[in-house]
Parts: structure tokens; sequence; C-alpha cells
């Protein structure tokens, strides 16, 4: 009974075209799924093109801008006069106040070729000692490993005058401030030792010590404030972190696909085709073999 409505079907012609519209069904199937194959491996692929090129100036701008600004406590320390005479003194501070300051533990704390400021800051109360004091000279050296000085600078700064009449009007306006502990009557003194301080790369810094040339002066807290000099790339990578990091991912990634394209043709040139009628496009996956698989 099966074999004759088959007959009868196939004499009709109905088998054939079910045939046919299976086998275009399954082509199209294939192509379809071949399609979205490639689609998804290109993708794949220029994420990771696009990844690795914004890897790369990351890389590259942690190694070639320098941190902006590093800042030390200093701890003055000094001879008081108790300690240096037996009897009671009227004076607290008979040495001048000196501190250490400890840049690094390792080689380098700074990056080679790169200019920096050395400043630093002071916290003076404005006393009728520091008022009377006038100027004073502040010193600071640079050692390196060894002890072997690098550098070498001392420069004079002072409590910013402030006229009777001012100071009275300055009390009475501010004066509920200053009751309340929300101000003080203190300056902040910015001591510049080094305008434009190199480090060497064979006698990198690792210390400093600073040392104020007065035995009178009376210092809140101080520390050591050292800033980056940026010029030129580095000066726009810092102040236009997106900007750059745009423009130098797409310049990473057309070098990357430029590399790529270079070998693709050394390889694949016409150059090493070893005859004319075979030629053939090579492809990075074998689709064609993942399609197979379902047959």
């Amino acid at each position: 009974m099966i074999n004759i409505v088959y007959k009868i079907l196939n004499a009709l012609g109905v088998i054939r075209r079910y045939d046919s519209l299976k086998n275009k069904t399954v082509k199209t199937t294939y192509d379809t799924i071949d399609a979205f194959f490639k689609i998804g491996l290109s993708v794949l692929f220029c994420l990771v093109l696009i990844w690795i090129s914004v890897l790369f100036y990351v890389l590259f701008y942690y190694t070639y801008v320098p941190t902006i600004e590093h800042i030390k406590p200093v701890y003055l320390q000094f001879t008081s006069c108790d300690a240096t005479y037996d009897k009671p003194s009227s004076r607290a501070v008979c040495g001048f106040p000196k501190a250490h300051v400890q840049l690094t533990r390792y080689n380098s704390l700074l990056m080679v070729g790169q200019p920096y400021k050395i400043t630093v800051m002071m916290e003076l109360p404005e006393s009728e000692s520091n008022k009377q004091l006038g100027m004073f000279m502040v010193c600071g050296q640079m050692v390196g490993k060894g002890g072997a000085s690098v550098a070498h600078s001392c420069r004079s700064t002072m409590l910013r005058y402030r006229s009777p009449l001012l100071h009275v009007l300055r009390l009475f306006a501010l004066g509920p401030f200053f009751v309340l502990n929300f101000m003080e009557e203190k300056q902040t003194l910015a001591v510049e030792l080094f305008s434009n301080f190199e480090e060497d790369q064979n006698f990198p810094a690792t210390d400093m010590y600073v040392e104020l040339k007065s035995d009178r002066v009376e210092v809140y807290s101080a520390k050591v404030q050292i800033d980056a000099h940026l010029s030129g790339l580095r000066y726009i990578m810092f102040h236009w972190p997106f900007f750059s990091a745009v423009l130098g991912s797409i310049f990473n990634l057309g070098v990357i696909v430029f590399v790529m394209l270079l070998s693709w043709y050394k390889l694949y040139g016409p150059n090493n085709l070893t005859g004319t009628n075979c030629v053939r496009k090579p492809e990075l996956f074998p689709t064609f073999y993942f399609i197979s698989i379902f047959h």
C-alpha cells in the first residue's frame, strides 16, 4: 500500500518537489549557521583587538606618565636646652630643628629624566616669637644610597606681615570661628627648595634631610611635597585622559591591524603562491568542519 502511494506521488512530481524543498531548506539552514558563526567570530576577534589595544595604552600610561605628586611628613627634632645645660633655661630649643625624610626604601622614587619641584610646606602659628623672628633659612639635602649627597639647597622665608589694624579687624570678623576652633591663627609657608630637580639614574635620591636655620622658630607641622613638571605628551595624557586614551587606543589598534595585514601578505601574498591555478583563500577557522557536523 505504501509503495503504491509512493509511486503515485512520484508520478505526480510531489516527491521531487519535496526533495528539492528539503535540500533548499537544509542549505539555507547551513548558510545561516555559517553566516552567524562567521559574524560571531568576527565580532569576538574585533573585541579582542580592541581589548589588546586598550591594554597596551594602559601599560604605556603607567610606564610613561609619572606620579604627579608625592607627599612625605617631616618630623622635626631638636636638642632641648634642659638636656644641654644642667640647670633649667628660659629657652626650649638650643639647636636647629632638623628632620630625616625617607623617600623610598627601594632604588628610586622619582622617574629618571622627569623634572620635579620639591617644596617644604610648614604650618607656623602667628605667635610673637615667630613675628619677631623675621626671616630664617630652610635647607634641604637630597641624599642617595650610602649617604652620598645628590643635591643641596637653602631658601629664606618668613611670616607674611599683617598690620595691627588688619589683625584687629580679622579677629573681630572671624572671632567666633577662632573660639569654636574652626579656624586657627596660623600661616602656611611654602618654601620651594628645588625648582627643577631631576633624578640621576646612577645616584638616585632615597633620603632627604631638612633643617631650619633658627632655634627660635615655632612650627606646628611640616611636610615635603614633590610635584612633577609635566610637559608635552605627558601633560596631554594626564590632563586629558579620556581624549588621549581614545586616540592612543585607536593608534594601537591601527598598528596591530597593520602588523597583521603585513604578516598575512608575507605568508599568503602573490609571491608565495606555487602555481597560478591553485589559488586558495586562507581561512582563520575551518568553519566548514563545524557545519559538516550537522550532516
